[in-house]
């Protein structure tokens, strides 16, 4: 897998002076706090034991999943993939309401 923004590099096990290691560290370990959370909350923690914060050589925070099954995969891609289709429900909702508000001619 390619990254264009150069984010996926080699961990860090030899640190350099001057790299933000920990502050990489501090936001991946947010990150995966708020994963794990939700991974929780479905009942999926088991299906990503090696879920873990880490920090790449130039200091910037990587939350890795680990070895997944498959099924865990595709279980993840479709939570994503339905969160966003409600969240972009609801933009067209709003935006119906909102123009229906602002029309004077809707009433």
């Amino acid at each position: 897998m390619t990254d264009r923004r150069g984010v996926i590099a080699k961990r860090a096990e030899d640190l350099l002076p001057g790299v933000p290691y920990v502050r990489g560290w501090v936001r991946a370990r947010r990150g995966t706090d708020a994963l794990a959370g939700q991974l929780v909350a479905l009942g999926l923690q088991t299906d990503f034991p090696g879920l873990r914060a880490d920090v790449n050589v130039f200091g910037d925070g990587l939350v890795c999943l680990g070895s997944v099954r498959p099924e865990a995969a595709a279980l993840l891609a479709e939570l994503i993939a339905s969160g966003l289709a409600m969240e972009m429900a609801d933009r067209v909702n709003s935006a119906a309401d909102s123009d229906e508000h602002s029309d004077p001619r809707a009433a």
